[in-house]
């Protein structure tokens, strides 16, 4: 190993990976010093290298303590027997007060400081988690959506926080639904147009206000301009019209033009002092970054994005602070419904409630990355090296955090970020959890698949999250498709973080490649058909998706061949679905019959995707385009394209057949003798 290859291994920095157990590939130097640089270590040259890495293990020699320590379930951490003889260790905990290290000491994020007989002293935060997050009350099903894509007759263009309590309703009671899982709610990018990709949000820590149901706010009824506001909704009215009647996309932009004017008369109109007091509380309980994120949107609107032209002192002036406190109100609007729709899913049975969605990063231009720079490196995005679907890697464009900043921070962006979400949340979908352990780094200017793995802290990392979730009693469901390092599914599974299975990707890859027997899948996991990445069922099963990837140009070989192997594939599954006994004939029957085999395994969670209730053929997101298709844009439509609104879609025969079918299914359904555990 020579020098380069030493400091990158002290910084977590790969110089070469394994796409496949057979196959090592070099990273280029190029993109090791680069990405070292990002990490704020100098490697141009030879001279460089020796300089830093003689600094590096002197520190490493000379450390008495990590930054960071892990305990779970009250045991302690390693690195505590290797201190010399006769050290004392104290605790200063979270809850205030001190103790002696020691048996007995409460789950929290403490301040632990050890000095040696010699009077050397080190301090280091101390994570003391629970040995796993909260397991799932049962076995259940539910519904995953993507919540902007289901209006109703009361939205104003797209989905709201109305609409998602009133679909749990109806999921819970009619259809003994235990969970409702939607797409990332966080707030997006302000401008025109905005990056429809709830994926690539300007915060993670605070939901986005344009879901809010307008007469749902408490003001809508004392707002002394009745006739604005009659204007505003005639004006959405013809929105979600557009919509659903003349095969318009959902346009967030134009529905937050809407929404802003009508809570800016909203924001104007009396409150109540009960109001008035429980605004202030909310502003005082969010601190400081309550105030960063509504300061930054207050600028954003006014100014741009773009910080660079943002006037001198504009941060301090009076009419940005007047901006910022609207700001605030609309995260508290926010809240209070996202609050009710949780509570309405409870209400209605749900033994679960809302799964929310943590995307894997922000935009580089957003709120989060403005209030926190030092905790994001410059000039690099996340994405994912080249494999089978994607040989050209990908790039995600978000910036990514740096685990040397978030050790040093012992983690406090990436705790408040998750007690956020966890605030209305009975469980928590973590998008690409592998980046718990490693992220996929690209330095600007490099291609994607010239890009390196840098390592995290992944024992820290599900030592918070499983903390976070076991405070406030909701699981954990990690996407852990793609790519993934050996070990990181134990991991995770020893953790009580369940993984996610998906029928078409589920077959014996380590022998045969035939689908896997329902007693051979995982129980730790959420089992679905499709996602929102994927075809949807009705598509995958009549190969309609092949002929729109050929449209658009993004087959990678004849279209012959690519429709071959689609059509093998399903019909694999198909042969299996009928030898079960289970349904298979007619493309309803099948649809039903593929939701019946995920009932037949022992996972714990069997998610439905809601526009397979209703035949739709069109996915919400077609990676590898941008605007070629129209990703994250599209209402939920029938067989035929029609978009269905959340009236017809609970009246629909197709819809209500399906979930009965699932309803029913779940009530009878037992683990397959021998069922695998990860």
């Amino acid at each position: 190993m020579d020098d380069l290859d030493r400091l990158a291994a002290l910084h977590g920095v790969a110089t070469a990976y394994q796409p496949a157990e057979d196959v090592t590939l070099r990273v280029p130097q190029a993109t090791v010093v680069a990405v070292l640089g990002r990490l704020g270590v100098a490697a141009g040259d030879p001279q460089a290298v020796r300089a830093e890495l003689g600094a590096a293990e002197q520190a490493a020699a000379d450390r008495l303590l990590p930054p960071v320590l892990v305990g779970w379930a009250g045991a302690g951490p390693d690195e505590l027997a290797a201190l010399p003889p006769g050290t004392a260790v104290r605790v200063a905990l979270e809850q205030g007060g001190e103790l002696p290290w020691g048996p007995g000491l409460p789950l929290g994020v403490h301040r632990l400081t050890a000095r040696t007989p010699d009077g050397r002293t080190a301090t280091a935060t101390l994570i003391l988690a629970p040995d796993r997050a909260p397991a799932a009350p049962g076995r259940t099903h539910g519904l995953l959506v993507q919540l902007y894509s289901l209006l109703s007759e009361r939205s104003w263009g797209m989905g709201d926080l109305g609409d998602l309590a009133a679909l749990a309703d109806w999921a819970g009671r009619t259809h003994g639904a235990g969970f409702l899982q939607v797409n990332p709610l966080h707030a997006a990018v302000p401008g025109s147009p905005t990056d429809p990709s709830p994926y690539r949000p300007s915060s993670r820590r605070f939901p986005d206000p344009v879901y809010l149901r307008i007469e749902d706010v408490p003001e809508y009824a004392a707002c002394p301009d009745r006739e604005a506001l009659a204007r505003l909704a005639a004006r959405a009215g013809e929105l979600r019209r557009a919509v659903l009647d003349k095969g318009a996309l959902i346009d967030r932009d134009a529905v937050w033009e809407l929404k802003r004017a009508a809570l800016r008369l909203l924001y104007a109109a009396p409150r109540e002092p009960a109001r008035d007091a429980g605004f202030r509380t909310f502003r005082e309980a969010g601190g400081s970054a309550l105030a960063r994120h509504a300061t930054w949107f207050a600028l954003a609107e006014r100014y741009g994005t773009d910080r660079a032209q943002w006037p001198e002192g504009a941060e301090d002036a009076p009419e940005t602070a007047r901006d910022a406190e609207f700001h605030c109100w609309l995260a508290w609007l926010t809240d209070a419904q996202l609050t009710a729709a949780q509570r309405a899913a409870r209400d209605a049975g749900m033994t679960v409630g809302l799964v929310h969605d943590l995307a894997v990063g922000v935009h580089p231009e957003g709120a989060d990355v403005w209030a926190a720079p030092d905790m994001h490196a410059a000039a690099a995005t996340v994405g994912a090296p080249p494999d089978a679907f994607n040989a050209r890697g990908q790039d995600w464009g978000l910036p990514p955090w740096r685990p040397d900043a978030l050790a040093a921070s012992g983690y406090a962006p990436f705790r408040a970020l998750l007690r956020g979400v966890f605030r209305y949340a009975g469980a928590l979908r973590i998008d690409h959890v592998m980046g718990l352990f490693r992220l996929w780094w690209i330095p600007e200017g490099t291609p994607p698949a010239e890009g390196t793995y840098v390592s995290y802290d992944g024992e820290a990392m599900l030592a918070v999250l499983v903390l976070e979730a076991h405070r406030a009693g909701a699981l954990v469901i990690g996407e852990d498709l793609g790519t993934v390092e050996h070990g990181v599914r134990r991991a995770l599974a020893r953790r009580g973080v369940l993984g996610t299975s998906v029928l078409w990707f589920e077959r014996d890859w380590q022998g045969d490649g035939q689908p896997l027997e329902p007693a051979d899948w995982r129980a730790d996991c959420l089992a679905t058909v499709t996602t929102h990445d994927l075809p949807p069922t009705a598509a995958k099963l009549a190969g309609s998706h092949v002929e729109l990837r050929d449209r658009l140009g993004l087959l990678t070989r004849p279209v012959d061949a690519e429709r071959a192997e689609d059509a093998a594939d399903t019909a694999e599954w198909l042969a299996v679905l009928d030898r079960l006994g289970l349904e298979a004939k007619g493309e309803e029957a099948a649809v039903r019959g593929l939701y019946a085999f995920l009932l037949r395994t022992p996972a714990h969670l069997v998610g439905v995707w809601l526009p397979d209730a209703v035949g739709d053929r069109r996915p919400q997101n077609l990676p590898g385009t941008w605007d070629q298709y129209p990703n994250w844009r599209l209402p939920v439509a029938d067989e035929a394209g029609r978009p269905v609104t959340l009236e017809a879609l609970t009246a629909s025969p197709r819809a209500n057949a399906l979930l009965s079918a699932v309803r029913e299914g779940a009530r009878t359904r037992t683990a397959p003798p021998g069922a695998r555990p990860l």
